[in-house]
């Protein structure tokens, strides 16, 4: 787990994980008088940058992993880069998945071919429920973020936007369980040392800013954001990278996270889920200032349940 991890996980999954487009708004650069570059990881193989870590981390498992096959536990985006990973592989995967977990990330999942179990809402469920499915079938876990080369991994995109579009000032990620800020924040440090990197969260979800305040990990009551990718709690590897390295963690609300989805639907006619926009809330919001700075954002993923929209549409339709 180190910047050249990150680089030999770029050259080793080049190729295969789609280069995302790097976008921009000139109404948003106007807003805050600043140059904001957009890292479009929406447009990822299944709609997020999971798939760069999952994809890394299953290429560096042994034969006789490969064979056994894995597992991870995930609401989402995780599970579906891994049941994609795993496809593309010939790996056999079976992903433990929350009840409640979004209807469109669970069919996604089974239509990679991933065996799905069902477990509580809750990360005690999740890990005791995977626990029991390693000890059964010799599983190997995919950890959807304390993994070396899952971190790894996904470091890979914010590497791609700095060789795209230049040294940084600044640099914003979502933060969940610290996977994607943890190897985002490795890459930068190298490639940008000045820069300054924020993580991300929902207020109603901030166990991660209490957490480096404390000085000790506090895990996450798994809390009802609309952000579902964000509930998670950091891991010792995770929380000890953001400890040391990244300036600070913001808190937006779920009020600021919907404005900033509104605003990227609208203006720059892009699907981004609530767990990816959260960077943008901190910037619309005002959390810090960025005047005059080249500024990073990565958003994560687009994964969002648009059937609702689409029933209501029928709906109108059925009416008149």
């Amino acid at each position: 787990m180190s910047f050249q991890g990150i680089v030999n996980a770029f050259n080793r999954i080049n190729g295969v994980v789609n280069k995302t487009p790097v976008l921009k708004s000139r109404t948003l650069d106007s807003m805050l008088q600043a140059t904001i570059y957009f890292k479009c990881e929406n447009f990822q193989r299944v709609g997020a940058f999971k798939f760069r870590g999952a994809y890394n981390a299953l290429l560096m498992l042994s034969f006789d992993e490969k064979e056994r096959g894995v597992v991870t536990h995930s609401s989402g985006n995780h599970a579906q880069a891994v049941a994609l990973a795993a496809s593309i592989l010939g790996i056999p995967a079976t992903i433990v998945m929350p009840n409640g977990a979004p209807q469109n990330k669970i069919n996604a999942t089974k239509s990679y071919g991933a065996e799905i179990v069902f477990c509580d809402n809750n990360l005690e469920a999740r890990t005791l429920t995977t626990e029991k499915l390693i000890e059964e079938n010799n599983l190997t876990l995919i950890h959807p973020y304390d993994n070396d080369n899952v971190i790894n991994g996904q470091g890979t995109a914010v590497y791609e936007l700095i060789n795209e579009v230049g040294e940084l000032d600044t640099v914003l990620a979502p933060l969940g369980g610290g996977g994607l800020l943890s190897g985002t924040t490795l890459a930068v440090k190298e490639l940008c040392p000045n820069a300054q990197i924020f993580g991300v969260e929902p207020a109603i979800a901030d166990d991660a800013r209490k957490s480096i305040e404390a000085g000790y990990i506090i895990p996450s009551t798994y809390p009802n954001t609309i952000a579902d990718g964000l509930r998670t709690s950091l891991c010792k590897r995770t929380f000890d990278i953001i400890r040391k390295f990244v300036d600070q963690i913001l808190t937006v609300s779920e009020g600021e996270i919907i404005d900033s989805m509104r605003f990227l639907w609208e203006r720059m006619k892009i699907v981004v889920e609530p767990s990816g926009v959260v960077p943008l809330a901190a910037l619309l919001s005002h959390k810090i200032k960025v005047n005059n700075k080249k500024v990073g954002i990565i958003l994560s993923g687009g994964n969002i349940d648009i059937e609702p929209f689409f029933q209501l549409l029928e709906d109108k339709v059925v009416k008149k």
